[in-house]
């Protein structure tokens, strides 16, 4: 779905353009920082006695889990976590 304006969209790119490559990887780390503390939320309140492998394994899956098959997931899943 992409319901942006396109001169939004424009504008919204020379903005971010304008920043430092510094400034740009920044806040790439501060978004993926905020989604993992999101993930971690969720997980915790879904089980509030995960452990940390549980919660390590859980990150894994909602980040990367529909970029494998059911048999390659299962593979890294065993070591990951045995």
């Amino acid at each position: 779905m992409n319901d942006t304006n396109p001169e939004i969209k424009k504008h919204f790119i020379e903005m971010i353009m304008k920043k430092s490559g510094e400034q740009r990887l920044k806040m790439g780390f501060s978004m993926f920082n905020m989604a993992r503390q999101q993930v971690i939320s969720s997980i915790k309140r879904d089980k509030p006695d995960a452990n940390i492998q549980e919660i390590r394994k859980g990150i894994f899956l909602r980040f990367y889990g529909q970029d494998f098959s059911s048999e390659e997931l299962a593979k890294i899943l065993m070591r990951l976590f045995p």
